[in-house]
């Protein structure tokens, strides 16, 4: 099944964010390799493609795990999770219909 996962990063999280990028990708990229991503990306703090320096608020990342209880645990190890730049994390079954 598809879940919603959406992290809601804690203010001034921008250093922190790029110091951990790197890993949290590295999870996203495994996700996408087995079949599994829908989508993923940042929310930026602003009304623009590119926030700079204002940085981001969050994250959305919708896709597939065997359980609830298995893609709160994946959110839950995540590094955005692990170091601080999410103050909290929503996740959510989430059902396709479009496209």
């Amino acid at each position: 099944m598809l879940y919603m996962i959406l992290g809601q990063d804690v203010p001034d999280s921008l250093e922190r964010r790029l110091a951990v990028r790197p890993e949290h990708l590295a999870r996203l990229e495994t996700l996408r390799d087995a079949g599994r991503l829908l989508l993923a990306g940042p929310l930026p703090a602003i009304d623009s493609p590119d926030p700079g320096s204002a940085g981001f608020s969050g994250s959305l990342i919708v896709a597939e795990f065997p359980s609830l209880d298995e893609a709160t645990a994946w959110a839950r190890a995540d590094p955005y999770t692990t170091t601080g730049v999410f103050h909290e994390v929503l996740v959510r079954p989430f059902k396709r219909v479009l496209p």
